[in-house]
């Protein structure tokens, strides 16, 4: 009989459980058809983030398919590096008083309207907090200002978090003094790491022409065309209708982008004329691009498209989905598009985001002059092609079909 073994195990961060087995086609396919299933490339599995994750229903679903081992799920689960919780201290963190104060916190969340993203985040950082004051035996509301500071620094040293997630986690805790009991704003004395400042990955207009040009299935060449074209993060992407396409007026409507804003983007003409034939094609109902049983699109469907393309295309860059919207960013301000339209088309809040681009603009980088030019302008010499000497500036270096090579004055 087939066989499926349900693993415990961390990703981004976040408890999961994965899911493997030998490869077969069936089980894939079945497997595909769960809802919340996602596959990852670093861990080469299928996974379930572990609060989707719903075992009676994952059972009953393979029973009669395949013999399902589940026992290493019964065993402790790793949370991160150094934390690890034990059914026991599930139980202590899911209590009664813990899950209606847990619940009143992300209703205030809720409320705040913030996205489904943010909410899991706090949930999940807020929910280790409460473990940590129920082995001091103490409640929330009772924490000093100590006993929050302590927290943070024992966390800090045990899991050795990313910057990102360390922010995140002092802004959980401080959302349920400041907002769910109405605190003053206190200020607590832990060092707030930055974020290391990195400049995108860049494409050149080749390369994505290169990239676009290799996807021969239409649907799929038309979600990374679209990307560029209007400088789309993937969430954005996924969650466009088809009223969203405005073809008269030649932009495109991005509905409830990052921090609950609306905006508009332009689009090329040529790709609306694809959209067109994709649309003939495919005959999407709700969503501009729909998944199985009418969906919307899995943004990792996405990236797998795009991880193809670019191997296809011979293009040795890390790229991703976002590293389209850099590229497009990089281009207008290249093609001389000013840095306020483009902090408009890409919805920023502040421009200090967009003047990112002046780093890795070609155009704004050839404007420099290289010091090590002057010395060889100085000197009267010029590198040689091949041997890397130096040689008279006016000797050119010419082929030809009798010899080699060879100098012309």
């Amino acid at each position: 009989m087939k066989s499926l073994q349900l693993l415990p195990g961390t990703h981004r961060q976040k408890e999961i459980v994965k899911v493997r087995f030998p490869y077969d086609l069936q089980l894939m396919v079945k497997l595909k058809k769960q809802k919340g299933v996602r596959w990852s490339q670093n861990l080469k599995s299928w996974y379930f983030f572990k609060e989707d994750f719903r075992l009676n229903t994952f059972y009953n679903y393979f029973k009669n398919i395949a013999f399902i081992d589940y026992s290493a799920l019964k065993q402790e689960t790793k949370v991160g590096k150094g934390f690890n919780k034990t059914k026991k201290e599930s139980s202590v963190i899911m209590s009664d008083n813990h899950k209606k104060l847990l619940d009143t916190y992300l209703d205030k969340i809720r409320l705040k309207n913030y996205s489904p993203h943010t909410l899991k985040t706090y949930r999940n950082c807020f929910s280790r907090f409460l473990f940590y004051c129920s082995t001091l035996k103490k409640e929330v509301a009772e924490m000093g200002k100590k006993e929050i500071e302590d927290f943070m620094l024992g966390w800090k040293q045990k899991k050795n978090p990313s910057a990102s997630y360390q922010n995140q986690m002092i802004n959980a805790i401080k959302f349920y003094y400041e907002q769910v009991e109405e605190r003053n704003r206190e200020k607590y004395i832990v060092t707030r790491p930055k974020k290391a400042s990195q400049i995108p990955t860049v494409l050149t207009k080749g390369e994505v022409f290169k990239i676009i040009q290799s996807i021969l299935n239409l649907k799929h060449r038309s979600i990374i065309s679209l990307i560029y074209s209007s400088g789309l993060r993937r969430s954005e992407l996924i969650n466009l209708k088809i009223k969203d396409i405005d073809t008269q007026r030649g932009v495109i409507i991005i509905r409830g982008g990052k921090g609950k804003k609306d905006r508009q983007s332009i689009i090329s003409r040529e790709l609306i004329l694809q959209l067109r034939a994709y649309y003939k094609q495919y005959k999407p109902k709700k969503w501009l691009f729909e998944g199985t049983n009418d969906t919307r699109y899995s943004p990792t469907s996405i990236s797998k498209i795009l991880s193809r393309a670019v191997k296809k295309s011979k293009i040795y860059k890390k790229v991703t989905p976002h590293t389209l919207r850099h590229s497009f960013a990089t281009h207008l301000l290249e093609q001389g598009t000013s840095l306020r339209h483009i902090q408009t088309l890409l919805g920023h809040n502040s421009s200090k985001t967009t003047e990112i681009y002046t780093q890795v603009s070609s155009q704004e980088i050839e404007k420099i002059r290289n010091p090590l030019d002057d010395f060889y302008v100085s000197n009267s010499g010029t590198i040689h092609p091949e041997t890397g000497c130096i040689v008279p500036l006016r000797t050119e270096y010419k082929e030809n079909k009798h010899h080699k090579g060879e100098y012309i004055q």
